[in-house]
């Protein structure tokens, strides 16, 4: 990257890609997690798991919000020389980057169905859910801004998340159409072909 550029990626393909991999993982260990009856029993285990499940999908969403509100008002507009990161890329360094904290919460989850049955996927189902919820905000800000927030990717740590993080000191932006990803960091839609 010559002249000062950086490789930027956007902010809500980072903030949504842990959704999937949570959301999952949880379905997994709260489908599992159903099968043994538990201290609680399972009706005990599953109404408590749907109330981790809502506060989980609720509180999400608000963790950082004003930081993320502060750092979208002062974006700088990306540079001629900065590059922007493929949205795969993001997703896949993310995803390698928690890979060891994601394999112990499923576990975790799972060994917690002997005490409260469902419960711990439940509550991984719901932080999944959460991120997505994120992710959505983002997109609308996006949209209602006609502008897309990325973040540089050395900023995001070695495992790539945390993209309002300490060492985040500002956000680029660019126009609606840069990029590979629509607002909110889903895959962009293309035009079908006439």
């Amino acid at each position: 990257m010559a002249r000062g550029g950086h490789g930027l990626a956007r902010v809500a393909v980072v903030v949504r890609a842990g959704a999937a991999p949570l959301w999952w993982s949880g379905v997994f260990a709260a489908g599992v997690g159903v099968l043994p009856p538990g201290v609680t029993g399972r009706r005990i285990g599953v109404l408590a798991g749907a109330a981790l499940f809502l506060v989980a999908a609720a509180v999400v969403p608000l963790v950082r919000r004003g930081r993320y509100v502060a750092l979208a008002r002062g974006a700088a507009r990306a540079g001629k020389y900065d590059v922007l990161q493929d949205r795969a890329v993001t997703v896949r360094t993310w995803r390698r980057g928690h890979r060891w904290w994601l394999l112990p919460a499923c576990a975790a989850a799972l060994g917690s169905a002997f005490a409260v049955p469902a419960a711990g996927g439940m509550l991984l189902a719901g932080l999944g859910t959460g991120l997505r919820l994120k992710a959505a905000w983002i997109g609308r800000r996006e949209r209602d801004g006609q502008t897309l927030l990325w973040v540089r990717v050395d900023w995001l740590g070695r495992r790539g998340g945390s993209p309002v993080g300490k060492a985040v000191k500002g956000l680029r932006s660019t126009g609606i159409a840069a990029g590979d990803a629509a607002p909110g960091g889903a895959c962009r839609r293309t035009a079908a072909l006439a």
